[in-house]
């Protein structure tokens, strides 16, 4: 391989392994606050993950995650038992629980 491959090859590695990584801190937060109800692909007690992923963007994950009370009728629940997590999670945790949450949307 010639450097230029080699220099490109290092920079998509390194590129994978910090998505990676921000993905394992995120399934962190997952598993810290979401396991007990949300699982990443299967119906638990709430949504799965993938379903959430292609039916929401950002901001209303980001949205029903902070204040769920106030925006589960838009996102058209009847209902929501979900506790708000906007004093417990930092903006990090919860732009690292929303990146982890849409890696499960369809690649269509």
């Amino acid at each position: 391989m010639n450097n230029i491959a080699k220099s490109l090859f290092f920079i998509i590695l390194l590129s994978n392994l910090i998505y990676a990584s921000s993905l394992n801190t995120g399934e962190k937060v997952f598993k810290a606050y979401c396991w007990g109800c949300h699982h990443e692909t299967s119906v638990a007690f709430g949504p799965s993950f993938a379903e959430i992923a292609n039916k929401r963007d950002v901001s209303e994950i980001q949205g029903h995650i902070v204040s769920p009370k106030s925006t589960y009728k838009q996102l058209g629940h009847k209902r929501s038992v979900m506790p708000p997590f906007g004093e417990k999670l930092s903006q990090k945790e919860l732009d690292l629980i929303t990146e982890f949450i849409l890696s499960f949307k369809d690649k269509n």
